[in-house]
């Protein structure tokens, strides 16, 4: 019962003290505050330029110089036909031109007036086979003249010995090329052309 007591009254003692102080605390003496300085003026100012200051001025590079013209190459038309570098020779006589009852001789030979004319002719290549094993012999063909001079519809009507020849034949009579047969100023179609590829190892001595 005493503690309580005692609990009690030292409870008052430390709340009163707490009030007491809080209350010096807050108390006013009622002296004014210290006036407080003016903050400073800071007055900026700015110098003129000098005259005699050095001033960079950035210019742009040049432009480069125009690109060099490449030389002009002259064009070189290829010739019409290459001769065969083989030790072959392959004989190409006229050609049978059937309606019209003429031969054509050699490149560039003039038919009758009007009448077809060569103009290009690639000879057949020899095949190696037939190289090796030396073989000769000839193909017959049947062919047709277009209207540009074109050479179509070529066909082996005989050849000895068979199916050895043949391709290289008919290969290298599609690339020949004609004046076709003029006729009242156009041009005509001419079927029914024959011509042999001779096909021989010696040469013409």
């Amino acid at each position: 019962m005493i503690r309580f007591i005692a609990s009690i009254f030292l409870g008052g003692v430390v709340a009163f003290s707490l009030f007491v102080l809080m209350a010096k605390l807050i108390e006013n003496d009622g002296v004014a505050g210290k006036p407080v300085d003016p903050p400073p003026i800071i007055d900026i100012i700015m110098a003129d330029p000098d005259e005699n200051l050095n001033t960079r001025v950035r210019r742009p590079p040049p432009p480069p110089p125009p690109p060099k013209e490449p030389p002009k190459v002259e064009m070189v038309e290829p010739d019409a036909a290459e001769p065969d570098a083989n030790a072959f020779s392959i004989n190409i006589p006229g050609i049978d031109t059937g309606s019209v009852g003429v031969n054509i001789g050699g490149i560039g030979a003039m038919m009758r007036d009007g009448d077809a004319t060569p103009i290009v002719r690639i000879d057949p290549k020899y095949p190696p086979e037939a190289a090796r094993d030396g073989k000769e012999g000839w193909v017959d063909l049947s062919f047709t003249i277009n209207e540009v001079g074109g050479v179509e519809d070529v066909e082996v009507l005989e050849a000895d010995p068979k199916r050895i020849f043949d391709r290289e034949a008919k290969r290298a009579l599609r690339k020949w090329k004609y004046r076709p047969k003029v006729v009242d100023g156009i041009a005509q179609r001419q079927p029914g052309l024959r011509v042999r590829l001779e096909f021989s190892l010696g040469g013409d001595d």
